[in-house]
């Protein structure tokens, strides 16, 4: 009877510790990263957006190349291969986005009659009007600015007289001085125009609404 007695006395004792004894609270590390490591990481993301975006440009010129007997050149390759045999420059303004940019490449610079002339003419040129490296181009240097909702690249933005629209041919003479930027989606019709005021120096004399009158 005195030991149920006790053995009841030291259960209750033991209840009574086990809930009033506080519970341990979990030690929760919180890790801020540096200052120095925030930048590395900013600057590691921005080299593999760059580098993804280097090779998706070179995707799209070479399924433009794959379709169209025209040897696009980077706007680099132009310059330096104008060094070599001076021509004009076409340079066809695009954006990774841009819907009528790849409708122009199936529809209008696949067809023989443009690939022909521009071959014999200018040197053709892809220029990814959002690209994020620099450029020297005559004495200046360029690099992607934000501007709008999705930014531009300086240099584009100048060849394109300061419009970013897309698609957009730029013509550029032997000097690679500008000729005329030509803003939209344009059918072989109404490309051939344009190539020819360009190749045939007529901007020379007269603005390119007379020199189509002429031509009708």
């Amino acid at each position: 009877m005195k030991k149920t007695f006790l053995l009841s006395i030291v259960c209750m004792c033991v209840l009574f510790a086990c809930k009033t004894e506080p519970a341990e609270t979990a030690q929760v590390e919180t890790v801020t990263p540096t200052a120095t490591q925030t930048k590395v990481a900013a600057q590691q993301k921005r080299a593999v957006e760059q580098k993804a975006r280097t090779t998706k440009q070179q995707q799209q010129q070479q399924t433009a190349a794959s379709t169209s007997k025209m040897k696009w050149y980077t706007f680099e390759e132009a310059v330096a291969a104008n060094k070599k045999e001076p021509k004009k420059f076409m340079i066809d303004m695009y954006t990774d986005w841009c819907g009528w940019c790849k409708v122009m490449d199936r529809q209008t610079f696949s067809q023989p009659e443009v690939q022909d002339y521009v071959n014999a003419h200018f040197y053709p040129v892809k220029f990814d009007a959002e690209r994020k490296d620099n450029l020297s181009f005559k004495g200046e240097d360029f690099a992607f600015m934000k501007r709008g909702r999705r930014g531009v690249h300086e240099l584009a933005f100048k060849l394109m007289n300061e419009r970013a629209s897309y698609p957009t041919i730029v013509y550029l003479d032997e000097n690679m001085d500008p000729i005329r930027s030509a803003p939209g989606f344009k059918k072989v019709a109404q490309i051939m125009p344009e190539l020819k005021y360009a190749a045939e120096d007529a901007y020379k004399s007269q603005s390119f609404q007379q020199f189509q009158a002429s031509m009708r």
